[in-house]
């Protein structure tokens, strides 16, 4: 690794009312991963756009290689060797994944046809590379969101960029998938391609990147070798605090049952049996496609059952639609929240109240008075950053727009919440407060099923662990019981040899 890349000096971008960015700087060497870390709204994905040409600066310059370049547009940076990963994937869904790998350069044959042999060829070598198990003719509609996110990194990939940048490339994946991509990554900067890697994930930036650069409310704190600090370090710098405690401390789990589910099965997962008792935080772990969300979607009544039996609070139950759910006390944070979660072209307090609209109405119809009054008080509570109850949910940040989901929720004051990946793409200061969150609802009563991908949340956070594999429960685990390797061997398929005895919670 030698020379400079890329540069970025005093970049200064202004939006009606804040200043996004504000005299940041950054260099990128060759060949290097370097980590672009901060809190939700500290002025990351603003850097990237500008770098990757989707925005333009109000100030400062940048150069390429020692030569000043302009990038007036995500044409402009692929020319330049510029490639960037989106966190909201980009993919047309009714296209191929060949199509979608090189939508705008597909190979043509003499007649100015598309050369589907030599499109698929070039696909099959990309796919080889990421060692992905995809057809280059399977519709991306049809593959899961982690194939759809790799997807769009052998997109990027196939551009032959000089500085791939990605925006938590990881949000979507499970760890074994993780662990390609990363090979993946260090194998281009191997060959010379810089990386400027963005996540939330502190033990992901520690495991791959050479270098890392902190900013924080727009401005620049600095950058520094990886080696040189702790992760309480980088903590310190990205939000001015340290966060000694991470996962608030445990309190006493009632033993009053709150839910059972008996034999529960659907068309994609099952038979499923557990138990959720009051205060309790029940964490649901297992790979991608193991069945979690599927589960829980069933439990909320999203989707139909082909059999079992549900109790609440020791009374029968079977929710025909998420409304029932909603109406007996249920709550729903889903995985994707701004897909199936909130209205993103609607205001904050709109959002708060959409779950309780009977509250804040009069005669049938809504009182923004108290629908304002509303989304005031959850806005205190959860300490959500915005200028007012009236701005529009898709302008807030990624963290801030799960304290409103949350809020929604927090709204019909239910007595169990399912929360889906609730730390997905936020930083690790929201993230903590969420986790505190948490735990103050569970000592108010409420049960709590929590599906994470992270093991180290559904460790610090959990009571008790299931274990999911093949849409099926296949281990049960107390907290004291369970490590990182023993969630993964049973995730993994390979505890599951006596799901009897799994299921109990038997150490393999």
């Amino acid at each position: 690794m030698s020379g400079v890349l890329l540069e970025a000096r005093g970049i200064i971008k202004d939006f009606p009312g804040t200043r996004a960015l504000d005299q940041v700087s950054l260099t990128v060497k060759k060949g290097q991963i370097h980590g672009l870390l901060g809190e939700n709204g500290a002025g990351k994905s603003t850097l990237a756009k500008i770098l990757s040409g989707t925005q333009l600066p109000d100030g400062g310059s940048l150069s390429l290689a020692g030569k000043p370049v302009v990038i007036d547009s995500p044409q402009k940076a692929q020319t330049l060797g510029i490639a960037m990963v989106y966190q909201e994937l980009s993919l047309v869904t009714e296209l191929s994944v060949a199509e979608n790998i090189f939508v705008g350069r597909l190979p043509k044959t003499r007649l100015g046809l598309v050369d589907r042999t030599e499109l698929r060829q070039r696909t099959q070598t990309l796919l080889g590379q990421l060692k992905l198990p995809l057809s280059p003719d399977t519709l991306v509609g049809d593959i899961s969101l982690a194939y759809q996110q790799m997807v769009e990194i052998a997109k990027a990939i196939s551009l032959d960029c000089r500085l791939l940048i990605l925006d938590e490339p990881t949000s979507s994946l499970a760890e074994r998938e993780v662990q390609v991509l990363f090979s993946i990554i260090r194998e281009l900067a191997m060959q010379g391609v810089s990386v400027l890697y963005i996540s939330h994930k502190l033990s992901e930036i520690f495991a791959l990147t050479d270098e890392i650069t902190v900013l924080r409310d727009g401005g620049l704190v600095g950058s520094y070798r990886t080696a040189d600090l702790s992760e309480d370090d980088v903590v310190r710098l990205m939000v001015g605090r340290s966060l000694s405690a991470m996962y608030p401390p445990k309190g006493a789990v009632e033993k009053a049952r709150l839910l059972m589910v008996s034999d529960l099965e659907t068309h994609r997962v099952g038979p499923c049996s557990l138990e959720l008792y009051t205060g309790e935080i029940l964490g649901i772990s297992g790979l991608v496609g193991a069945g979690r969300s599927e589960l829980a979607r069933a439990i909320f009544g999203a989707d139909p059952w082909l059999r079992g039996e549900m109790l609440l609070n020791n009374k029968p139950v079977r929710f025909s639609s998420p409304l029932d759910a909603v109406r007996a006390g249920l709550g729903y944070l889903p995985e994707d929240r701004k897909l199936a979660g909130l209205f993103l072209d609607f205001s904050i307090q709109q959002n708060i109240s959409s779950a309780k609209l009977a509250s804040v109405s009069r005669g049938g119809l809504i009182s923004r008075v108290r629908e304002r009054a509303l989304a005031e008080s959850y806005l205190q509570q959860l300490n959500v950053h915005a200028r007012g109850p009236a701005q529009l949910i898709r302008t807030l940040s990624g963290g801030n727009q799960q304290k409103v989901l949350l809020g929604k929720w927090l709204a019909i004051q239910p007595k169990l919440l399912i929360v889906d990946e609730p730390t997905r793409g936020i930083d690790v200061g929201a993230k903590s407060e969420i986790h505190a969150l948490l735990r103050e609802l569970t000592k108010r009563g409420v049960g709590i099923i929590m599906i994470s991908s992270e093991l180290p949340e559904i460790l610090g956070m959990s009571d008790r662990i299931l274990v999911m594999y093949g849409g099926r429960i296949v281990a049960e685990l107390a907290r004291e019981d369970a490590s990182e390797e023993l969630l993964l061997s049973y995730a993994s398929g390979r505890g599951t040899s006596n799901s009897s005895q799994a299921v109990q919670g038997s150490v393999p």
